[in-house]
């Protein structure tokens, strides 16, 4: 059903995206992407430019050492406006996995419970 309700969005995403008058019909080209895991996200933010900065905690906790340390991978530079569209988006989809998995928690660090 989740497969059915995403082609569905695809869709409609691709179709809204092409039906207005001088409207761009948009095409995803991922043959240079490449994919990378993180758990650490940093932004930094100044008048002209947001930047993200990605990585991977390699603390294991063990030792009793308090230092931590976050392995960075990337950084993606954008301006003030594409971040303030990534946050709307990443709201929008962040309150619908919460509708479907129940409430993340930051402050526990809580996994969802909710099962659908």
């Amino acid at each position: 059903m989740a497969e059915e309700k995403a082609k569905s969005e695809e869709k409609s995403s691709k179709a809204s995206a092409g039906n207005g008058v001088g409207q761009p019909t948009l095409k995803w080209d991922d043959s240079s992407m490449s994919t990378s895991y993180a758990n650490v996200v940093n932004v930094s933010i100044t008048r002209e430019e947001c930047g993200l900065f990605f990585g991977t905690n390699l603390s294991t906790g063990i030792g009793g050492n308090n230092e931590v340390t976050i392995k960075l991978s990337d950084r993606i530079i954008m301006t003030p406006y594409a971040a303030k569209r990534l946050s709307v988006l990443l709201e929008a989809h962040l309150r619908g996995y919460e509708e479907r998995f129940g409430k993340l928690d930051l402050q526990r660090g809580e996994q969802p419970t909710k099962i659908q």
